[in-house]
């Protein structure tokens, strides 16, 4: 059953040139009319996803930074009624280093978020402006200061492998986001995502994206440095001080089940897919007309769920343990991974396996998409 419990909150400021999440700006939005039906929609998941006390809520979006604090507060009184918190409980909301924002953090630490992710994303106002972003570099250090006191826990997000940059400029700027003491850091390269603003430039040539072979430079010395400092990649773009990694997605990468309300939120639970209508109008129509935002639940085959767990848990640094995967589905861990090509990728140095857990090393992690494609048989993959 359902021990995570994820929000969307949809609503930006602006749109990011690289971001393909569901996000919209909107003039104004109706807080009370969003708190009615979010409530709706949790209640109605709890009602089908009940059972063991949350170990993690995560505010996602979007910028849920933007919420009034008294509705993250309203949300976490009912998540709490409807399923209880375990001791602990992580709570995390994503936030921007906006000062407008920045200071609400005393209030939304008094509603009960007990981390926050701060979308830093550069320290460097060029790259910032290059991004979209409406922060600058000494704001984001401000904002970051502020949540530090307000927060036990705080990770921030940077994005790489921005065009033109060199090793050089990226040690510099790593060293200096290293040294600002969070536990958590989130090290993206920028992807260019179809439908956003960037993949338009691509194709026009206003933009030319980093070629790979720099990229995988990039990543090398990522690894290098954060493991440097104390906070050794747990996943392909997370990093963190041991004890310090988010529970919440380790959730996900681990094929845990997890409750998600919102636009355009997804959820695991008992086999099952679901997920909400992406459209904030969309959505609240639908939770007036039905009491939940759900657009699509469908069960999943074994064979697709095998898939997305191989597929998650590979990005972990930790791997996957196939005999617990197995056990888990009612099936063999040898029809888990291609052995043969296991073997192959274990002799380049791209794979490890320690008895029944597999993973990909860190020289293999940059080429992980294609090691996935080898490594995940193809009828489960295929479904």
């Amino acid at each position: 059953m359902s021990k995570a419990l994820y929000i969307h909150w949809p609503f930006c400021l602006a749109k990011c040139p690289y971001c393909d999440f569901n996000s919209h700006v909107r003039a104004n939005t109706d807080a009370a009319a969003w708190q009615a039906a979010l409530l709706a929609d949790m209640r109605h998941e709890a009602s089908v996803a009940g059972g063991e006390p949350l170990d993690s809520v995560f505010f996602g979006g979007g910028t849920p930074s933007l919420m009034p604090p008294a509705l993250v507060a309203a949300l976490l009184d009912e998540a709490e009624r409807l399923w209880g918190f375990s001791d602990g409980i992580e709570i995390t909301l994503e936030a921007n280093p906006s000062s407008v924002e920045a200071a609400k953090f005393a209030a939304l630490a008094d509603a009960g978020v007990n981390r926050v992710s701060l979308g830093v994303q550069s320290l460097r106002d060029e790259a910032l402006r290059f991004l979209g972003r409406l922060h600058g570099a000494d704001e984001a250090r401000m904002a970051l200061e502020t949540a530090q006191a307000h927060f036990c826990r705080v990770s921030v997000d940077f994005i790489y492998a921005r065009p033109g940059q060199t090793l050089e400029t990226w040690r510099e700027e790593l060293t200096e986001a290293l040294a600002l003491g969070t536990g958590h850091i989130s090290l993206y390269q920028l992807t260019i995502e179809p439908g956003t603003r960037f993949a338009t430039d691509v194709r026009t040539g206003a933009l030319d994206p980093l070629d790979d072979d720099s990229a995988a430079d990039l990543f090398a010395l990522t690894r290098e440095m954060t493991e440097a400092a104390g906070l050794p990649a747990y996943e392909i773009s997370n990093h963190a001080r041991p004890g310090e990694e988010s529970r919440h997605n380790l959730t996900y990468w681990r094929y845990a089940d997890y409750a998600g309300i919102g636009p355009g939120a997804h959820g695991r639970r008992g086999g099952a897919a679901t997920v909400r209508h992406r459209k904030p109008e969309n959505y609240l129509k639908a939770v007036h007309e039905r009491r939940h935002g759900i657009a699509e639940e469908r069960t999943l085959g074994v064979s697709e769920q095998l898939s997305e767990a191989l597929l998650m848990g590979l990005r972990l640094g930790e791997g996957v343990d196939l005999a617990a995967l197995a056990s888990r589905f009612g099936v063999t861990a040898e029809s888990l991974i291609d052995a043969d090509k296991l073997a192959l990728h274990q002799r380049l140095g791209l794979a490890w396996r320690q008895g029944q857990r597999v993973g990909v090393t860190p020289a293999g992690m940059p080429l992980l998409d294609a090691l996935l494609g080898d490594l995940v048989p193809a009828d489960l993959v295929a479904g």
